[in-house]
């Protein structure tokens, strides 16, 4: 009962950057945004969905669900996403990290009893998410076009591409879309907050995803010229 409380918070519009620390957009980066009108509908009805949908399953499900069994939800769903790390950190040369969601995977998936015990952990081998979208980031890919999905929420053009890509090619990766429903049912009140207290929220839930992007695709290192876009030399 409790993973298909979980399924239904992935069908509110989840916005896709509850799965981090949320914090206020850099206003210097520029979003290319030439769908804005339709993005903005879209958002508003996500936004609507939340209220009326996300929100009260959101709160049934923390009050509901015991805390060890939100946590071996929470393992479950990670350890179904880590051959994508694996594939994606190796389409970056990244061979230690591609190594360590492998090990993580096989060990969660025995000793762990199907991923429900993070057991990987335990042995200090530490999960760093990888997808699709941030190996292209990484290799050089503009993120493109801002868009919003209904449903889902912020995206872009290059992440939306490298998710369709890796659900074609694997359909357990909706176990992200999972855990980012069963994150946001955890930090609701931090980014309904944010919402509530920008004069746009529109811009501001497009602003925080694209630059939590940049912060993923650079493991939290983004090259300085980031940080100086529209500046003269």
């Amino acid at each position: 009962m409790a993973f298909i409380a979980a399924m239904a918070l992935s069908l509110a519009g989840v916005p896709a950057f509850a799965e981090e620390p949320i914090s206020e957009p850099d206003v210097n980066q520029e979003t290319p945004d030439p769908l804005e009108g339709l993005n903005r509908l879209t958002s508003g009805i996500n936004r609507a969905a939340r209220t009326l949908f996300l929100n009260p399953f959101a709160e049934a499900y923390i009050k509901l669900t015991p805390p060890p069994m939100q946590e071996s939800i929470s393992n479950v769903t990670n350890n179904l996403t880590e051959p994508l790390t694996a594939v994606s950190s190796a389409l970056q040369g990244d061979e230690e990290n591609a190594g360590a969601a492998m090990e993580r995977f096989f060990i969660n998936t025995t000793v762990g009893l199907g991923g429900i015990n993070d057991e990987a952990t335990e042995m200090g081998v530490v999960a760093r998410v990888e997808d699709l979208g941030q190996a292209a980031g990484k290799g050089g890919a503009g993120g493109g076009a801002h868009i919003v999905l209904p449903i889902l929420g912020p995206s872009n053009m290059r992440d939306a591409t490298g998710d369709v890509i890796n659900f074609l090619v694997n359909p357990l990766s909706a176990a992200s879309t999972v855990q980012k429903s069963i994150t946001y049912a955890e930090n609701k009140n931090s980014i309904e907050a944010m919402s509530r207290a920008s004069v746009d929220p529109y811009i501001t839930e497009r602003d925080a995803y694209e630059q939590n992007r940049r912060y993923k695709i650079y493991n939290g290192a983004p090259p300085m010229a980031d940080f100086s876009m529209g500046e003269e030399d």
